[in-house]
């Protein structure tokens, strides 16, 4: 008996020793983990400032995101802001005991494998919402080996724990759902529901909300755009575990269970949406070095220039690489989660970007589309040989991307150009749409040369502000930015700075100049004439005011002649045109490059009293927190004195009235505009460049009309006028502004006449506001 009794005394000392030294030895496992000791841990540090990388956003005035910069399409979105339903359909699918556990749930591990033996889909998931966090923070290695996997759980364990130390409930849900990737460039809940449903988080509904639990399972297989029937039927088995354990009942589960998926899809592409271009300036704005002149090529001397100046003046330019955070780096768009408030309205900049649509797309290409057929080498003008279309076409086919590959493959030019002669498949641009086709590269060089561009821009007066912004007609296809990229010649719209120049030295809009020959000689010797378009009231007396409004070279011939070049180019310099001008008599056929941007900012000048305000797009930047990190004001300085500002503001409604932009006030589609207009329009040589600069008492517009190159163009003046191919754009964006009662912008305001202003301008008794446009509205 006794003998008995020492055996049982060995075998329960054998088992408590075993159970204590394994105790001890589990004990000291998690504890070598947790101090790193098994693996590299993350530190408190790391733990208490989890890194997600936060996509910065660009909103407009009215509070629209217009776009996103992301290297991860993440934004947060707090707890207060996401819906019960989807809490609850979170907490029934992946963690019911969430509330319950401190990060480890025991008999959620027993459930799982209880439902591993039966087959039981609805049994849950093995790991709780603070180990799938701790999972998705501190990411496993694609090359750990199923030893380095088991440690790696266990080192999930005790992460969670920490987290559930570190974070209330609330806290970890709302990191789980601001991290997890929902695929299509939807990382965190706040991005899925805007690229699934085009909603905010707050506004999910309840098949959306399961549709999104669902998919947290593995979103690759649940991908609600390639499998919608099977991410249906995940999210209903989402919705079955919301019924078991009564966060819905049996009538709810009922009808929503049989509802569609119905997404509303918005494909995060930032060559989508409105305004891409004005994205993509800011974007390289923002985040520009200082200027070196050894990253610059060797023409781009003028460049380097204008940028340098950038760096220097604008606080815009270079943003990311002037300012710090408070750990000293610079900021990063595509990092840091700021949020960027533009000047942008995003009602405006719609308006403005469905009038350059519809005007290329209805009128201005079906035109040209007829012109190209009477070429002989379209889309080149016929003015131009054989050879120099070829140097042209040569010229393309050398900056393409097929180019760059097939010399990487060792193949020369006369191999290339043969090449790019044969026909292959390929996606085009349509105004129809983008179409596939069967072409050549050499044809579809073509065929994208044939297509006109344009631009547009419109500044609010009293602030600076840039309400709309439209580089081109379509990003995705023709990238290149003509309101701050490009610079073309701007025609007549120059002339207004010669006529203020005459403003400023005693003449007035009524004083009468002979419309007759103006000669110049040139430092050569030669002669130099400027001439007329048509022999309209040649060789009477005109006032200024008709001269400017039918634009007769003759009349601006005459205005140079009292004054001198160096004296407009000055003048322009002051109203914010930076541009390179060549201070010669001709200048006032507008024959040098300007920007849109320039333009719009100096036309502003007249309707201000004479002050010049510089267009910006940005009024401030809040960090990720909600704090105002910079703000923005234009550069405002006096370039003119109020009485010849308002001299030329009449001057200018001479145009509109009366002369070559009647059209805004007569034609059906985009004219019939009513209250006080001011503008020019600006045709260059060979039709090759549109323009029209459109002024209100509160808006300033500019509009550019041309091809990518000065050779491809109208032949005749009638449809290769500024008239004709830019006008209509700023009249159909005017026409929708003052047509949209929940802007401020109307018909109903005044330019504001100088106080003790007593200038008679009433001289208008020769012209016919009536009378409709000839075939002659604008030359030059």
């Amino acid at each position: 008996m006794e003998k008995e009794k020492n055996k049982f005394r060995k075998y329960t000392t054998l088992f408590w020793s075993f159970y204590f030294v394994g105790l001890l030895a589990v004990v000291a496992f998690f504890f070598f983990i947790a101090k790193g000791k098994l693996g590299e841990m993350p530190t408190f540090r790391e733990l208490e400032n989890p890194q997600s990388l936060l996509a910065s956003d660009v909103i407009s005035r009215d509070h629209v995101v217009l776009g996103r910069y992301f290297r991860e399409n993440r934004s947060y979105v707090d707890y207060e802001n996401l819906t019960p339903e989807l809490i609850q359909a979170l907490v029934a699918t992946e963690d019911v005991r969430f509330y319950r556990h401190s990060g480890i749930d025991l008999q959620g591990l027993l459930r799982v494998a209880k439902g591993v033996i039966t087959g039981d889909e609805s049994s849950g998931g093995g790991s709780t919402i603070s180990q799938q966090l701790a999972k998705m923070l501190f990411p496993r290695q694609d090359f750990e080996n199923k030893l380095q996997l088991v440690f790696r759980k266990f080192k999930e364990w005790v992460i969670a724990v920490k987290l559930e130390r570190s974070y209330t409930k609330e806290e970890i849900m709302t990191m789980y759902l601001n991290k997890y990737d929902f695929l299509n460039l939807a990382v965190g809940i706040k991005s899925a529901s805007r690229i699934y449903f085009n909603v905010e988080p707050d506004s999910l509904q309840l098949h959306q909300a399961a549709m999104f639990v669902g998919m947290a399972k593995n979103s690759s297989l649940y991908n609600p755009v390639r499998r919608p029937e099977l991410t249906k039927q995940r999210r209903n088995v989402v919705l079955s575990q919301m019924k078991k354990y009564g966060y819905i009942n049996q009538q709810t589960y009922d009808s929503v269970k049989a509802l569609p998926l119905g997404l509303d899809y918005q494909k995060e592409d930032f060559k989508r949406g409105l305004a891409p271009y004005f994205r993509e300036y800011l974007r390289i704005t923002m985040g520009a070095s200082k200027p070196d002149r050894s990253r610059y090529a060797s023409w781009q001397q003028v460049k380097f220039e204008e940028d340098s100046v950038e760096w220097e003046t604008n606080p815009l330019f270079g943003w990311c690489k002037k300012n710090f955070k408070p750990d000293g780096t610079n900021y990063d768009l595509y990092e840091d989660g700021l949020k960027i408030y533009t000047t942008i309205d995003s009602r405006m900049q719609k308006y403005a970007e469905e009038a350059l649509e519809d005007h290329l797309k209805l009128d201005l290409q079906p035109a040209f589309d007829k012109h190209l057929k009477r070429l002989n080498n379209p889309p080149f003008s016929g003015d131009m040989s054989n050879s120099e279309v070829d140097d042209l076409l040569n010229r393309f086919i050398r900056q393409s991307e097929r180019y760059r590959v097939l010399r990487l493959e060792g193949k020369n030019f006369d191999q290339i150009k043969q090449i790019f002669k044969q026909p292959v498949e390929m996606e085009v641009f349509t105004w129809q749409g983008d179409q596939d086709t069967i072409m050549s590269p050499l044809d579809s060089i073509r065929h994208y040369l044939s297509f006109f561009r344009s631009s547009f821009m419109s500044m609010d007066l009293a602030t600076g502000q840039v309400r709309a912004y439209v580089g081109g007609p379509n990003y995705k296809h023709f990238m290149y930015d003509m309101v701050k990229g490009g610079k073309r010649q701007v025609g007549s719209t120059v002339k207004p700075f010669l006529y203020t120049l005459a403003m400023q030295n005693g003449l007035s809009p009524c004083t009468k100049v002979p419309n007759v020959r103006q000669q110049f000689v040139m430092p050569d010797g030669t002669i130099w004439e400027a001439k007329n378009s048509s022999r309209e009231r040649e060789g009477e007396m005109v006032t200024l005011k008709w001269g400017l409004a039918n634009s007769v070279n003759q009349i601006s011939a005459w205005v140079m002649k009292q004054f001198n070049p160096k004296s407009v180019v000055n003048v322009m310099n002051k109203m914010g045109v930076y541009s390179w001008i060549d201070p010669v008599p001709s200048m006032f056929l507008g024959t040098s490059d300007i920007t849109l941007y320039e333009m719009v900012g100096a036309y502003g000048t007249f309707a201000n009293k004479g002050v010049y305000t510089q267009p910006i797009f940005v009024t401030h930047i809040e960090d990720k927190h909600g704090n105002v990190i910079a703000r923005f004001r234009p550069e405002r300085h006096d370039a003119i004195d109020e009485q010849t500002a308002y001299l030329m503001v009449n001057l200018l409604q001479g145009v509109v009235d009366s002369g070559s932009g009647r059209r805004v006030r007569w034609h059906p589609v985009y004219g019939q505009i009513e209250g006080p207009i001011a503008g020019k329009t600006g045709t260059t040589q060979n039709h090759s460049d549109g323009w029209f600069m459109g002024i209100t008492p509160q808006l300033v517009g500019g509009v550019w009309t041309g091809a990518d190159l000065r050779s491809i163009h109208f032949d005749d003046i009638s449809t290769g006028q500024g008239a004709n191919m830019a006008l209509p754009i700023w009249g159909r964006f005017m026409k929708k502004v003052y047509a949209d009662e929940t802007l401020e912008y109307g018909p109903d305001h005044e330019f504001e006449r100088p106080m003790n202003f007593i200038m008679n301008l009433d001289c208008d008794e020769e012209n016919n506001p009536q009378q409709k446009p000839t075939e002659f509205e604008d030359f030059f």
